[in-house]
């Protein structure tokens, strides 16, 4: 795999882990008291840094099992495909 390759994937990864972590532990405003005029919906305590750090750990984790799977052939595309239900050519 090609390190501009091994980047991008990466790069996606990182951005699917960080949509899943957003979520966690978020309190909105309306249960913790709101100041005038911010939205009720809105995170109390975002904890950013913490939700980018725990993105970064499992967004890792995950390429590291992906190469491997790549880089050994763990599984091939004809058994995606055909794990999909794609017809053979």
């Amino acid at each position: 795999m090609a390190i501009t390759t091994a980047i991008a994937v990466y790069f996606l990864i990182w951005w699917v882990v960080l949509f899943a972590v957003l979520p966690w532990g978020v309190r909105p405003q309306s249960e913790e008291g709101m100041p005038p005029g911010s939205d009720p919906g809105a995170p109390a305590v975002p904890r950013l840094l913490s939700k980018l750090a725990w993105t970064t750990a499992i967004a890792t984790v995950v390429y590291v099992i992906c190469a491997f799977v790549y880089i050994y052939r763990l599984v091939t595309l004809d058994e995606l495909a055909a794990l999909l239900g794609a017809p053979r050519q």
